[in-house]
Parts: C-alpha cells; structure tokens; sequence
C-alpha cells in the first residue's frame, strides 16, 4: 500500500509540475498572433525576408509585446528556426528573458523541439542560463519533462549538470521525482549520470536519489544509480 501512495503522489507531482511548467511558459494566443505588427509578426509567420526588411528599416529588434516576448522568442514559440536564426545573425539578443524568466533554449527545451534547440545554440543562447520562476535551467526542465534528446543535446552543450533549483531539486532529482520511471525518463537518468552528475546530492528532505528511486519502485533507476555509486 506504501509503495502504491508513493507512485501515486509522484504521478501527482509531475502532472503538477507539467501543468505549472505549461502556464509559467505562456506562447502566444491566436489573438495576439493575429494583432501583432512588425517584427513580431514576421517572426511568427517565419518570413525571413521580412524580417530582413523591417530590421534594415530600423524597426528595434529586440521590442517586446505585453508579456515581454521579442521576436525571437515569438519565433520559438511558434517553431519558426529560420526565422530565429535569421533575427539572430541580425544582432536579436540570444539569452534575452520574457516575462516568465525563459529564455529560448529553455522555451524549445520544453516543447522538444530540437531543431529550434539546435538554432538557439548555434545563433549563441546559453544552456547555462538560469530561467524559469523556478530559477533552474533547460537541462532541468527537460530531465524533468523525460525529453532525451534534448537532455543529451543540452549536456553537450555543457549545461550545469548539478544545478539546484529553487525547489531543491537536481536535473537528475527531477528525472525521478517528476517521471514515471519509463523509458525516457530512465534513458535521460543515465545519459545524466554517464556525463557525471552528482548522484549523492539530496533533495530538501535529506533523501539522495537513490532512495528516491526505491521509494517508487523504478528498478531501472535504481539499479543504474547503484552501478554509479550512489548510496
């Protein structure tokens, strides 16, 4: 009966946290699609050329809308690469915030949009960043959202591997605490542990990884935190 009240309030967690992720991060509605002028608007058709257009006639490229979004955010959000990578060679800024303290590495860690990660990358956007209210990173909210891909991406790109967020949880500690113990959310544990997270560092009640794991019977994690000398 344990073990099932310990699965059930980390199933419980994640959809909270998911749903707490989804409304800190806020894309822009239909409406505000449809009433943006500019830049903002070529960003979130993704017309280059425009772009180009409006920043060679002195529009600001880095304005921001109600919800302090540039256009390159805008066009992250609306998984428009060319368009970010084009308003990046012409001097947008790669790691400005919008209002919820995300940046575009983090916006497209999210979402797994790896093609857009790549682009933020490449055009100079930090995975060192610090985003989010929850003053993490974007290698956390993917560990946390089991986006594999991206976490081996991100951990390439040298983000912090043992950053600890406002909510006293690790990029490895998310993984489990906020995962279902499948697949993905295993596969991410591991290429965080083979690039040398910390294994021993405890959540805000004293419990280190490995009891976490226990706690909720994922015998994958758990034997994978063994292997890498996790007490």
């Amino acid at each position: 009966m344990n073990a099932t009240r310990t699965l059930l309030v980390s199933i419980l967690l994640g959809v909270l946290f998911v749903s707490r992720i989804a409304v800190a991060q806020v894309a822009p509605s239909s409406s505000e699609v449809a009433a943006y002028r500019s830049l903002h608007a070529a960003a979130a058709k993704g017309d280059t050329t425009e772009i180009a257009r409006l920043v060679k006639a002195g529009s600001p490229i880095d304005a921001r809308d109600s919800r302090a979004r540039t256009p390159l955010h805008v066009a992250t959000y609306m998984r428009r690469p060319d368009a970010a990578r084009a308003l990046m060679r012409l001097g947008a800024d790669p790691n400005a915030l919008e209002a919820q303290q995300y940046d575009i590495v983090t916006i497209a860690a999210v979402a797994n949009d790896v093609p857009m990660l790549k682009v933020a990358l490449e055009g100079g956007c930090k995975a060192t960043n610090v985003t989010s209210p929850y003053q993490g990173t974007a290698l956390i909210a993917a560990a946390h959202l089991g986006h594999d891909a991206v976490v081996r991406i991100l951990i390439a790109a040298k983000a912090p591997l043992d950053h600890v967020n406002n909510l006293g949880w690790t990029a490895l500690i998310e993984s489990i605490v906020l995962g279902d113990g499948g697949k993905r959310h295993t596969v991410t544990l591991k290429a965080l542990v083979d690039a040398g997270a910390n294994v021993n560092i405890t959540d805000r009640s004293g419990d280190m990884p490995l009891t976490l794991a226990k706690k909720r019977g994922y015998s994958e994690m758990t034997k994978i935190l063994e292997g890498a000398g996790a007490r």
